[in-house]
């Protein structure tokens, strides 16, 4: 499986706004951070404000925070529902176009919604903080010399 960049990005948000929880990032900030465009960051924070995992405010003392404390977030649920976001057919495998002869009596699209069910459960079992063993300021020090 590979995660899109949609994904990728959305975790990657994610992750700096959790290691200041209680200080707003602007979409610029963020931006420059994760050497990114801001264009494409917009969709993404507007996808994730939707889904109530960010509190946005507008204005001059504006900015980007999570909506909840880093520890609720889940990663399976997390990347669940931005990749369903990006793939609206959550079918691994495409069995109608081409209809496939074999669909009466194949197990794959089943055995295929298993594993990502326990990809995802896997996953749930940690949190943002989980995920990075170092504070992120440290690494932005290191990449910037």
């Amino acid at each position: 499986m590979q995660l899109s960049k949609f994904t990728d990005l959305g975790i990657r948000v994610l992750l700096l706004l959790s290691s200041a929880p209680d200080m707003p990032m602007t979409i610029g900030q963020l931006a420059e951070r994760l050497q990114v465009s801001k264009n494409h960051l917009m969709k993404i924070v507007h996808f994730m404000s939707k889904q109530q995992w960010l509190l946005t405010v507008r204005g001059k003392n504006g900015g980007i925070r999570l909506a909840n404390p880093p520890e609720s977030y889940k990663v399976g649920y997390l990347i669940r529902v931005l990749e369903e976001n990006i793939n609206t057919s959550q079918a691994i495998v495409n069995c109608s176009s081409p209809q496939c002869v074999l669909t009466p009596a194949c197990q794959l699209p089943s055995f295929l919604n298993s594993a990502m069910n326990q990809f995802y459960n896997y996953l749930d079992q940690y949190c943002l903080p989980d995920i990075l063993h170092r504070p992120i300021e440290h690494i932005i020090a290191l990449k910037l010399k």
